[in-house]
């Protein structure tokens, strides 16, 4: 069977940044494989494009360009908080630390501590790979059809 939309497609894949082979920044293996329907906005489209035609056993080796995977990094996705928004549970974060933000209409953005000064905590929204290029490597392990809901 092929990969298509609407196909529950179960894969392996290394990723990679840097070109094949260089920084390896994920790894999903047999034991704990990546499982997802095709075409619900699950994955990146670009993503789902490469593996549109393939067939169960059929390998793939492919680059997304930052363009076609998370764009470039934005300097406005990076803002300063006084540190008096972290004090209403009584503890800030340190630099690397996931920091969920909710907007006033409870919208939740992801972030990142980057920077913690006397005055205030940097937080940087960018997606983790923002201005990367991303190089797969994978397998397709099974292409089945989704489960009647």
């Amino acid at each position: 069977m092929k990969v298509a939309k609407g196909k529950l497609i179960t894969i392996i894949y290394d990723l990679y940044v840097d070109g094949f082979d260089e920084e390896l920044i994920e790894s999903v293996t047999e034991k704990e494989p990546l499982i997802f329907l095709l075409g619900e906005d699950e994955m990146l489209e670009t993503f789902e494009e490469k593996l549109l035609e393939l067939k169960e056993g059929d390998e793939f080796k492919f680059v997304l360009t930052k363009d076609e995977a998370y764009g470039d990094e934005d300097e406005d996705a990076i803002v300063e908080f006084p540190k008096s928004t972290f004090n209403e549970d009584g503890e800030l974060p340190e630099v690397g630390d996931y920091v969920p933000m909710e907007d006033e209409d409870g919208t939740v953005f992801d972030g990142t501590a980057i920077e913690i000064t006397n005055d205030s905590v940097v937080i940087d929204f960018n997606h983790p790979l923002a201005g990367e290029d991303l190089y797969f490597v994978g397998k397709v392990l099974k292409v089945e059809d989704a489960p009647s809901k």
